[in-house]
């Protein structure tokens, strides 16, 4: 390995981020994520990326009912949570009890809270202290992540 390469190589390591090492209750093998999910959840609950803001129909929804993790069906938000942030994601000042979990996420050259289902790691957005009481937290969820259950 040329020494080039061997810097670049140390460089990006220093930027990966590590592998989860939870342990969740819905496990699933990649081609099975991949055959429940479809592309675009599958890109962003299970390789954490991010949807384009303002592109999901749960923007929209102000009906009563329950946010659902779109991975495993778990209860994670309480339509009565929801409030428009005007970020152009699905915005929730508290989770239901239990439902999330959050770790540190590193990538893009900052520090943010990242939110995943407790039950099957799916990521589902972050974390910020910029919302509303009583909480003054903003959970900003990729709607593509979720369903949406009427009550």
């Amino acid at each position: 390995m040329r020494r080039r390469s061997f810097l670049g190589s140390v460089a990006l390591l220093a930027f990966a981020q590590p592998l989860r090492a939870e342990t969740f209750e819905v496990t699933l093998t990649e081609a099975e994520w991949r055959a429940k999910l479809g592309d675009a959840a599958y890109a962003v609950l299970r390789e954490e990326e991010t949807e384009r803001a303002g592109s999901s129909p749960l923007n929209d929804e102000h009906r009563r009912g329950t946010f659902l993790c779109a991975g495993c069906d778990l209860p994670v938000y309480a339509s009565d949570t929801k409030f428009e942030s005007g970020t152009g994601w699905p915005s929730f000042y508290q989770p239901i009890a239990g439902a999330v979990g959050t770790k540190e996420d590193n990538t893009l050259f900052s520090t943010r809270t990242e939110v995943h289902c407790r039950r099957c790691g799916g990521h589902l957005g972050h974390v910020f202290n910029d919302g509303p009481q009583p909480t003054g937290l903003r959970y900003c969820m990729n709607g593509v992540a979720m369903t949406f259950l009427p009550a």
